[in-house]
């Protein structure tokens, strides 16, 4: 006999696979793959790079929607031919399979859910992401360094590609600045939930008297807006500067005045750019950068909800954060807008943030309900 908590489990995610279903559309899914293999086929596909590159990822995008679900619902089948056998010869070792199999099947379920409510118009684009140390000098421009490198992590582990559009050094360690570029299929949806203010507690490696200290660090996130995004730029609004480029180790060091300074004069908004061997190349990222948050400061005044869009986000200093991070005296990193919390604080400086990504993203679900 099957255990009733086992059956409603199943009718539960029998309930969720048939909404899945119902918003996928999954006819009009399979009709998009077609049409986008079509295209895929033309001669000239791959005339335009970058907008064969967007073809490319938005097909794969919804292929994987649909090979998630269609995977979803083919290990639900296989679940309940298992009951109704195990149901038949009361086979108490398959019902005991059977509740481990569901456990699993539910936790997919609900990963796959918060996927798909990623459904903003701007979630799916790339992400332009900013780290600015604040209060703290040398110890937290290290700190600074450190996120670079656990976002840079984060980043490959999910198959997003990285790059460092600007990169200012500390003068002593770390960085003073740096704007990275991380490409990938709702690569925003994902890290909007890291906007604010990150905090650090440890034991300084640069006091020799091994005080603790305290770290903070901003870190800013936009949408890359592509160019079907209308956002108008007068020439006459900005003020274009170029100057030599400088990076740690020599790295992004050119020997001619490559890298470009944009500001908007109107808004104040200032943008950099030293990635590339070329000016134009950088001016062109540089303005790639400015429109993107000249969106964002749209979407602001249209929904007059900052917190929305930025995150909550002020003075980079003691209380404004959203995330401490605790070395010492003792290990933990909590996010102070959903108490989600840990204590390996080395995973996570390895780039294991989806815990903290997927509880910001659910209570936001939930407050929008």
């Amino acid at each position: 006999m099957i255990d009733p908590n086992i059956k409603q489990d199943m009718r539960e995610i029998a309930k969720k696979l048939s909404n899945l279903r119902g918003s996928l559309d999954l006819d009009l899914k399979h009709e998009m793959i077609a049409n986008y293999e079509e295209k895929m086929a033309a001669p000239d596909f791959w005339d335009d790079n970058d907008k064969a590159q967007g073809v490319i990822a938005e097909l794969n995008a919804i292929k994987s929607s649909v090979d998630q679900y269609e995977s979803l619902q083919q290990e639900y089948d296989d679940m309940a031919m298992m009951a109704e056998l195990a149901e038949e010869e009361g086979d108490e070792d398959l019902v005991a399979d059977i509740g481990v199999s569901i456990d699993g099947l539910l936790k997919k379920l609900e990963d796959f859910e918060l996927q798909l409510l990623l459904n903003s118009p701007y979630d799916k684009l790339n992400a332009i992401l900013e780290l600015h140390p604040g209060a703290g000098g040398t110890e937290s421009q290290d700190w600074g360094q450190m996120l670079l490198r656990m976002y840079t992590r984060w980043a490959e582990k999910h198959g997003f590609k990285v790059e460092t559009l600007d990169y200012l050094p500390g003068d002593e360690a770390g960085i003073k600045s740096v704007t990275l570029l991380i490409k990938g299929y709702n690569a925003y949806g994902y890290l909007k939930a890291e906007k604010g203010v990150h905090r650090l507690v440890r034991i300084s490696p640069f006091d020799s008297s091994g005080r603790r200290h305290t770290s903070f660090v901003s870190c800013d996130v936009v949408p890359e807006i592509t160019d079907d995004v209308d956002i108008e730029v007068r020439t006459e609004d900005l003020k274009i500067d170029t100057y030599r480029a400088s990076g740690a180790g020599g790295q992004h060091v050119n020997t001619t005045d490559s890298a470009v300074r944009i500001t908007h004069i109107p808004t104040g908004i200032v943008v950099t750019c030293q990635n590339e061997r070329s000016q134009i190349k950088n001016r062109e990222r540089a303005m790639t950068m400015l429109r993107s948050k000249l969106y964002e400061q749209k979407l602001e005044e249209q929904q007059k909800e900052l917190d929305e869009i930025r995150g909550e986000q002020s003075d980079i200093a003691w209380g404004s954060q959203i995330r401490s991070y605790v070395f010492h005296p003792y290990s933990m990193v909590k996010d102070h807008r959903t108490s989600v919390e840990t204590g390996n604080v080395g995973a996570v400086m390895d780039g294991e943030l989806d815990p903290f990504i997927d509880g910001y993203l659910r209570s936001q679900i939930r407050t929008e309900a």
